[in-house]
């Protein structure tokens, strides 16, 4: 199993690019006012598919030749990279099957069969999930297009880092919701290589916390119980390509409560008229909840704000809670 380039990642651009849209970085000057930082988000919730996940996935399925393809694809997913894997299976006339969790996002799930992809449900964790999907693999021939822990995944999700480099200066720290890790190493591998002296956090809820754990023991830890609203970074273990990543480019992983989370997805919507999930708002609440070194103030801070797929009565049930 090989880890990845900036070259890789490059390459990755170039072939997603008709598929994705290059999202913007937005500054607000009421969480600036906040914080004390200069607070800027780059808004996957505006990507295609709802969440960054279109990068990774797309970047895997058009990877594959006709050959693959035609057998189908096959992916376990919270919900967001399953969106992202239907998407790009249709786009080259390739069926898809999607496993989701008992209990998922009807956002989600609904985006899903609106892409004409098969779903199914099983369990709660993605163990569960990926045990099902190893299953299927091996007796139907699928593809298994991993949701993380894949070098063409990675380089994919990397193409957002790149974004943040390439369109603003002086970048100082960038923040990523930290599951799996999909996200945060390719994110932290197109950043570091093009400029080391940019900071790299993950930001974890308390309740799913195992790459944090994983990042301090110096090996990958397990979680045997999660709890947290961020339904897309419930993962029991940090991946077997993506960790070793995680640890040799991250700078630390930070943590934020249920309740952190839930206040920053409100703000957004009402400060910034952002519609984000609460994965989304995972890495904005660590920066407004002093969760960052004073040594940032006064500089510039990007959260990624990683998706925006929330049904709207669970919304409604947030905001009524807070």
């Amino acid at each position: 199993m090989r880890t990845i380039s900036l070259h890789d990642i490059f390459e990755a651009r170039e072939r997603i690019s008709k598929v994705i849209h290059h999202t913007p970085i937005l500054y607000s000057s009421t969480f600036s006012e906040m914080t004390g930082m200069r607070v800027y988000m780059k808004a996957e919730n505006m990507q295609k598919t709802g969440s960054f996940k279109i990068r990774g996935a797309s970047n895997r399925v058009f990877s594959l030749t006709p050959q693959e393809g035609a057998k189908g694809v096959l992916t376990a997913s919270s919900g967001n990279h399953g969106q992202a894997v239907a998407y790009a299976a249709r786009a080259c006339g390739y069926k898809a099957t999607i496993i989701m969790p008992e209990g998922g996002s009807p956002a989600k799930a609904a985006s899903i069969n609106g892409y004409g992809a098969d779903l199914v449900f099983c369990g709660t964790t993605s163990d569960e999930r990926l045990a099902l999907a190893a299953k299927m693999r091996d007796e139907q021939g699928l593809v298994f297009v991993p949701p993380y822990d894949d070098p063409y995944v990675i380089a994919g999700q990397g193409t957002a880092g790149l974004e943040i480099v390439e369109d603003l200066d002086d970048v100082a720290a960038v923040l990523v919701p930290t599951g799996g890790c999909g996200l945060i190493s390719g994110v932290a591998t197109a950043l570091k290589e093009k400029n080391p002296g940019i900071s790299v956090f993950g930001v974890e809820p308390t309740g799913s916390n195992s790459t944090g754990l994983s990042f301090k023991a110096g090996r990958r830890v397990s979680l045997d119980r999660i709890d947290t609203v961020a339904d897309g970074i419930r993962t029991s273990i940090p991946g077997e390509l993506t960790f070793p990543i995680v640890q040799k480019y991250v700078d630390d992983m930070l943590l934020v409560s249920d309740d952190e989370i839930l206040r920053a997805e409100t703000l957004m919507l009402e400060r910034c008229k952002l519609l984000t999930e609460p994965t989304g708002a995972v890495s904005l609440a660590a920066i407004l909840f002093g969760k960052l070194p004073e040594t940032f103030r006064g500089k510039k801070v990007v959260a990624l704000i990683s998706g925006g797929n929330v049904a709207l009565p669970q919304l409604a049930g947030y905001i009524s809670a807070k």
